[in-house]
């Protein structure tokens, strides 16, 4: 999922003073490799392994059994910097909100009939489950954890197969915390096997999943099919970014930008459909071409680099298809395109102008550094083109007309609308999806009514009380 404010505006770490940047550590060992279970670590029963590969050197990096930051990059490819200063810390807030939460979730004493006295009571659902994607394997395990855990749940966590080697080294620090055993348990394997036990498991009271949409329905499935588990989903994006004749466009090209390229555009909230007024249309193109091509791809582990390597070889054919579905149906290629130079899966930061509703990268989601660039006439009309997707994540809206922001923020089906900034998250506020980009909220107050089960009590007194 994307970062949280504060620390991150527009996918670009908080300016800050003096203090030196912090540096990888070098020649990392990977010590945890194996399931955690009861704060102890496990081999398979089926004695089985699945490898993880980096994907910037394209070569394994270790096998984990199936069932720090450093890590993070060296599983995910993303920049160091972004996993230190955006994921770290924004881990770090989430885990802190909700420790505040943790002895002020209360009930309420509600007037009925006279003679009785009725309150309510929240408790914990139980056991829950909590499947992460690979794009933010630490912070959407916080995500759920962080809630989970202030409202007295137990946790059995199955993380993205490509990315397992944050999560298990989660597993270490809750056992050095102390946290007791069996609180937090960390099951990798991959989604068919691993995934499935945990969706249809009698035991697992709620399922809390971040990923594609095409899986969330099967998860929806498999809690129908069990114990009619609690579920909340937060999937995909098709997210539209509108830029109005009179909006700042310094402003719009740069939060458009780190929009859609931020994580290497591996992200849900990633800003994949750009309206652009007509008036100002080529001055957006011309600009935003210009962001493309400096901005530099290469060794995640390098300070320099903005971009690192898509996630694995699966998703770097994709994006490198939906590119060329692009050009063939028509759009105009104005710089990337290809795949970057050197080993591992990189591709370079690409930018498509005269691009119309009916191609592929216009409907699909890319997940990938592509930016689809679209003009509009009239606020009516992109109203309808925005909204026209299945999708309902986030949006964006750039104007210095209060009225007209107000207007498009209520008439735009997505949980989450920016306006004039983009990827601005906050622990305190929900995130979530319209349509089938899911349902439920993570983050907020509103995050724990998905942990919480509302017990009535009702007591009949035995005298009237008037």
């Amino acid at each position: 999922m994307a970062a949280l404010n504060g620390t991150v505006e527009n996918g670009q770490p908080e300016k800050r003073g003096a203090p030196p940047l912090p540096h990888p550590v070098k020649n990392l060992e990977v010590k945890y490799t194996k399931i955690f279970i009861n704060n102890e670590w496990h081999e398979s029963k089926s004695g089985k392994k699945f490898p993880t590969f980096s994907p910037s050197k394209a070569e394994k990096i270790c096998d984990v059994e199936e069932g720090d930051k450093t890590l993070e990059t060296m599983d995910t490819g993303k920049p160091f910097l972004q996993a230190f200063f955006i994921d770290l810390e924004g881990c770090i807030k989430t885990l802190r909100y909700y420790a505040g939460w943790a002895d002020k979730i209360q009930g309420k004493t509600i007037p009925v009939d006279e003679n009785y006295v009725c309150f309510t009571r929240h408790e914990p659902v139980g056991v829950c489950g909590a499947i992460t994607p690979w794009n933010f394997p630490l912070l959407m395990l916080i995500w759920k954890m962080a809630p989970a855990l202030c409202c007295g749940n137990t946790l059995v966590i199955k993380p993205a197969e490509q990315t397992p080697l944050t999560s298990l080294y989660i597993g270490s620090l809750v056992k050095e915390a102390g946290f007791p055993p069996g609180v937090v348990n960390i099951v990798p394997g991959y989604g068919p096997t691993a995934g499935t036990a945990l969706c249809t498991h009698r035991n697992i009271d709620k399922i809390a999943f971040t990923g594609s949409t095409e899986v969330g329905k099967l998860i929806k499935e498999a809690a129908s099919k069990s114990n009619l588990k609690r579920v909340t989903l937060e999937l995909g994006g098709k997210n539209p970014c509108i830029v109005c004749a009179d909006a700042d466009l310094d402003l719009a090209v740069d939060c458009a930008h780190q929009g859609v390229f931020f994580n290497q555009g591996q992200c849900c909230t990633a800003a994949s459909r750009v309206f652009v007024e007509e008036q100002v249309y080529p001055e957006f193109v011309r600009r935003s071409v210009e962001y493309a091509k400096k901005r530099l791809v290469g060794d995640p582990f390098d300070a320099r680099t903005e971009q690192g390597p898509q996630i694995d070889q699966k998703q770097f054919d994709k994006i490198l298809e939906l590119i060329e579905s692009g050009k063939k149906e028509g759009a105009k290629l104005e710089c990337g395109g290809l795949a970057a130079a050197g080993h591992g899966l990189f591709i370079k930061p690409t930018v498509f102008s005269e691009v119309t509703d009916n191609m592929r990268i216009a409907k699909e989601e890319i997940f990938g550094p592509v930016q689809p660039i679209m003009k509009f006439k009239s606020i009516e009309e992109v109203i309808q083109r925005a909204n026209n997707t299945e999708y309902g994540l986030t949006a964006a809206v750039f104007t210095k007309n209060l009225d007209r922001a107000l207007t498009l923020a209520s008439a735009l089906q997505s949980g989450t609308v920016w306006i004039n900034c983009y990827n601005s998250l906050f622990a305190q506020a929900p995130f979530g999806g319209f349509k089938m980009s899911g349902n439920g909220r993570e983050l907020g107050e509103y995050a724990l009514s998905e942990y919480t089960e509302v017990k009535t009590v009702t007591i009949k007194l035995s005298q009237k009380t008037h």
